[in-house]
């Protein structure tokens, strides 16, 4: 059983819980959640992927903005569920990454989480995906 979350401006988190956002490769966060994660949780400008402060960047497209195939995205959630695992005293809140600039529908990401540990929390939205 997952956990969910249905606040959709998140910019406070308490101080062992960790915005995971969608990015891009180059760690250029100007828009949408990776720019929520710039000016709220640490997400460092030039860090596309892994954990920086209280962020943690998944990329969905490339140094170009251009959307990454599914299977390199797969590659980089289970780098991050691999993370999460290993750090059971963090709660990791996801974002819906890939469904807004990559492009990718709920349906075609939220799947991609399936196999999470019970210390990351998703937006409602992907609750129909996920049980």
């Amino acid at each position: 059983m997952f956990h969910y979350y249905n606040k959709e401006n998140i910019t406070v988190l308490p101080e062992n819980e960790i915005f995971v956002f969608g990015s891009n490769e180059a760690g250029r966060h100007g828009a949408g959640a990776s720019k929520v994660a710039r000016m709220y949780f640490g997400a460092h400008y030039g860090v596309g992927h892994g954990r920086y402060k209280q962020s943690y960047a998944i990329p969905t497209t490339d140094r170009f903005i251009e959307s990454l195939g599914i299977g390199k995205i797969s590659e980089y959630v289970d780098e991050f569920l691999h993370y999460a695992k290993s750090t059971p005293e963090l709660n990791f809140i996801v974002t819906k990454i890939g469904c807004g600039l990559a492009g990718y529908s709920d349906s075609e990401i939220a799947p991609l989480f399936s196999a999470a540990p019970l210390n990351c929390w998703f937006h409602m939205d992907w609750r129909k995906y996920l049980e």
